[in-house]
């Protein structure tokens, strides 16, 4: 039997990337900081706690190991101080430089590594893909991007390619955390009020969705060395996102916004007194623009060479999610 480690099991899409491959027949090892919920992943995985930054306990999970989904990470958070840079260097640049540098020296046959879209960075209306050249433009961005580089250029024995690199989407589904929850509880609350016309586009996958595309990337040969966008195939408008997720939730979908620009000029005097005050700018303009920002990616190259097809569309993707999130007692 195949077996797989994955890093980061306990985070948001953790849980259900480890359910399906123990359902696709692949014996699963766990890396984590942190012990989940018994729960949350199945009672045939082996489960191992561990940080990715200490190589002494990379390299014990790492013992038999076939195959690796590396998905841990120090995640995005908004307008993060300067401070944390290092650590994100240490945990994402330099932890998987040691899940890198163990695979190679223990003969791990392939690595499927979790990437972000953010690492495009402004996207100045355009559709994007993976010939796109990267400008990310947070800490978080960069060290991911970094982190690719060192996966791609990670070789096996015989100098064949050793890592795939999924740059997801924005990932949605019951373990959502950051921006997208907190949309889904602001509008269950009916406490949203929209900014802007909401025509600017947003490329999101459901979380199954990227389950199906992390099992063909550990087993297709066509997909070492290579650099996947996983969306659901579809460029949405925020407007069309907010609507889908209201009538998920049951809720009166909002027939009125407020002008985009007013809302950036007060953002803006807000964020240069808190600067005069403060000195550390509050980010409020930057967060307008993160909301009201265009962001379309191409996810066809998976489709046509892996043979990718996503089988959630927006409204039965959050439908699913609501309904889950609900059941859970989690909304």
């Amino acid at each position: 039997m195949t077996k797989v480690l994955v890093t980061g099991a306990t985070g948001a899409l953790g849980p259900r990337v480890v359910a399906e491959l123990c359902l696709a027949g692949y014996a699963v090892r766990t890396l984590s900081l942190a012990a989940s919920s018994s729960e949350l992943l199945p009672e045939t995985v082996d489960i191992r706690l561990g940080d990715i930054t200490n190589k002494a306990a990379v390299y014990a999970a790492m013992d038999g190991i076939d195959m690796i989904v590396h998905m841990a990470a120090l995640l995005h958070i908004f307008n993060p101080s300067p401070d944390l840079r290092p650590k994100y260097e240490q945990v994402n640049v330099g932890g998987t430089a040691n899940v890198v540098e163990a695979a190679i020296q223990t003969g791990v046959k392939r690595i499927v590594f979790f990437s972000t879209i953010a690492v495009y960075g402004h996207t100045s209306g355009r559709i994007l893909s993976e010939e796109t050249f990267p400008k990310p433009e947070s800490f978080y961005a960069q060290t991911k991007l970094d982190a690719e580089r060192i996966v791609l250029q990670a070789r096996k024995g015989n100098d064949q390619p050793l890592g795939v690199v999924l740059r997801l989407g924005a990932v949605y589904g019951p373990g959502i955390k950051g921006n997208y929850r907190r949309l889904l509880q602001t509008l269950m609350q009916g406490r949203f009020i929209p900014i802007g016309s909401g025509y600017n586009r947003r490329t999101l996958v459901y979380d199954k969705d990227v389950v199906q595309a992390v099992l063909l990337a550990l087993e297709h040969p066509q997909a070492a060395g290579r650099i996947y966008n996983v969306t659901d195939g579809e460029f949405h408008s925020l407007t069309e996102i907010i609507k889908t997720m209201c009538v998920a939730l049951g809720q009166r979908v909002s027939r009125w916004y407020i002008p985009e620009m007013p809302v950036k000029v007060v953002a803006m005097l807000v964020d240069t007194i808190g600067q005069l005050v403060f000195r550390r700018t509050p980010g409020l303009r930057a967060m307008i623009d993160k909301y009201t920002e265009d962001v379309a990616v191409d996810g066809r190259r998976i489709q046509e060479e892996l043979g990718f097809i996503p089988h959630y569309d927006l409204a039965t993707g959050w439908r699913e999610t609501v309904q889950e999130m609900r059941n859970s007692g989690s909304l």
